[in-house]
């Protein structure tokens, strides 16, 4: 006799490969075919929402993943900028001057998180806030390495003629690759064993170091990471935009990017993508309804995702199959509510039965 199980169950398991390997090969297909259809400011639109991705993204490593407070996630965005614009000006290879785009912010965030790893709450914020408010008079002083007030700009993502692409569509193709390299080298990293370290630091701290993990050094990785993550959005907001300024390091570019994250999704790698594409249509739309009423429109998205989403807008799916699961209940007992047959057990008969048996 074959179960029911033969049926439903391993047929099923037996798809999800497939069914997997067909959404791999359909996001794969838009992501070469995309920029070859879309008008150019829908490709420029799209690579700025690939950078921002990546910005947000390492912001969730040090924040939704490690659980520490950061607001200086900006600072090692426009210093990977200006390396980069510094780099290009000067003529260097650009595969150097990417690596410097990474090596350097990574080295700044090492240094950093050294001293604010020891600290908690209120003190490592005010130690983060610290880096994009003395970041901007930084970048105006160094005039020469930063063009001061005025900033610098650096073309050196013009479509090769070889390609046979324009402008708009060959840097959207740099961004989609260093996109989608850095998110799976992260979703493989926060998935593993330094994953699984994090989410215990991040728990409990006390219990952590009882298991042998230290939680003072995942920290100092976790934001070290953060900062390389956030050099490489550096270098391809220059690819995109091809200007950088002290306005880049702002404070309030940084409480943004810390919107977009909680947005899409703390400690979450779609959500990461869902926060770069809030932070670049969002404020594109609020301009259209009203240029005067931007702020105040994207706080009242802010707290009605907060509201109704907790977990961001990558908890819209859960969110969803629960609110299934809650109506399908009620239905099924009703469905299912006919009375029992009765028992013909005589532990369940009557007095009188047994009178009128007797």
């Amino acid at each position: 006799m074959i179960s029911t199980t033969d049926f439903s169950t391993t047929p099923r398991r037996a798809r999800r490969p497939w069914v997997r390997w067909v959404v791999i090969a359909v996001i794969a297909a838009i992501l070469i075919v995309g920029p070859l259809v879309l008008p150019e400011f829908a490709n420029q639109t799209a690579a700025r929402i690939g950078v921002f991705a990546v910005a947000v993204l390492g912001l969730n490593v040090v924040m939704g993943y490690a659980g520490q407070v950061s607001l200086g996630q900006i600072f090692f965005v426009g210093l990977g900028a200006y390396v980069t614009a510094y780099g290009v000006t000067q003529d260097w290879n650009i595969l150097l001057v990417f690596a410097l785009a990474c090596i350097l912010p990574g080295v700044v965030g090492l240094i950093v998180a050294l001293a604010a790893s020891r600290l908690g709450g209120l003190a490592i914020a005010m130690v983060t806030i610290a880096l994009p408010i003395v970041g901007v008079p930084l970048a105006k002083r160094l005039s020469e390495f930063t063009g001061g007030s005025q900033g610098i700009s650096a073309r050196f993502s013009s479509a090769p003629e070889w390609t046979g692409l324009y402008n708009d569509q060959w840097q959207l193709y740099i961004v989609i690759l260093i996109t989608v390299i850095v998110y799976l080298l992260t979703r493989n990293l926060v998935h593993g064993k330094f994953g699984r370290a994090l989410a215990i630091v991040k728990s409990n701290e006390a219990v952590a170091a009882s298991m042998g993990v230290s939680p003072y050094w995942y920290k100092v990785l976790a934001f070290t990471i953060a900062s390389i993550i956030g050099g490489v959005a550096g270098f391809m907001y220059m690819v995109v935009v091809q200007y950088t300024s002290p306005e880049t390091l702002s404070f309030g570019h940084s409480i943004s990017l810390l919107a977009a994250m909680v947005i899409g999704g703390a400690g979450s790698i779609v959500g990461s993508l869902l926060g770069g594409a809030y932070y670049v249509l969002v404020p594109q739309w609020t301009n259209i309804i009203n240029p005067g009423m931007t702020a105040f429109l994207q706080g009242v998205i802010l707290l009605a995702v907060l509201f109704l989403l907790p977990g961001g807008l990558a908890s819209l799916p859960r969110a969803l199959r629960r609110l299934a699961r809650r109506e399908a209940g009620p239905a099924g007992r009703r469905g299912g509510s006919a009375k029992p047959p009765a028992s013909t057990s005589p532990s369940h008969t009557t007095p009188e039965e047994k009178r009128h048996n007797t």
